[in-house]
């Protein structure tokens, strides 16, 4: 243990610090994101995140959200382990046959109105494995798709831009 301590006080701080730049852009998107919000559930927006298939590169950039630096949820936005209690579906990777069924129970098990985001390329349309004897393609192949988040993958602030967007939209605003 003693060693460990020693390595981590010579080795230092190895993290790159925050870009300056990006945190004022991520307040006002954050702050579009919370009234969009209010305009269209009057509460939180609790999203459930399935992957379906895919490399976890689209995951680790979901997770980054709930990290200190995004804190999504200060904006009213907060990750919820049943469909059931869920108003938005993440759903990354192509989907995979075998993933199939469980997406749709998933959608299906969810409440209305559902709003589902196809994220990264292979989530939009297969990206690079497409359709094959293993795969169904993008999540539109399987389940209806109310927005997509291009990148591979997309950043977290991507994320939140696409999950604004959809929220617009699914409430009649313009962007």
């Amino acid at each position: 243990m003693l060693r460990t301590l020693y390595k981590i006080a010579r080795t230092g701080v190895v993290s790159e610090p925050a870009a300056k730049d990006a945190a004022p852009a991520l307040e006002v998107v954050g702050e579009r994101l919370r009234a969009a919000l209010v305009r269209r559930l009057s509460r939180s927006l609790a999203i459930r995140q399935v992957d379906a298939g895919s490399c976890n590169g689209c995951e680790l950039e979901i997770h980054a959200l709930d990290n200190p630096y995004y804190a999504i949820e200060r904006y009213g936005v907060r990750f919820v382990a049943s469909p059931r209690h869920a108003d938005l579906l993440l759903v990354t990777g192509p989907v995979s046959r075998h993933m199939e069924a469980a997406l749709r129970a998933v959608y299906e098990a969810m409440p209305e109105p559902r709003l589902v985001i196809a994220v990264g390329d292979c989530g939009a349309d297969g990206g690079e494995f497409g359709v094959s004897y293993a795969s169904c393609g993008g999540v539109a192949s399987v389940i209806p798709v109310d927005g997509v988040v291009r990148g591979c993958p997309p950043t977290p602030a991507e994320l939140m831009r696409g999950i604004l967007e959809v929220l617009e939209i699914a409430a009649g605003q313009p962007k």
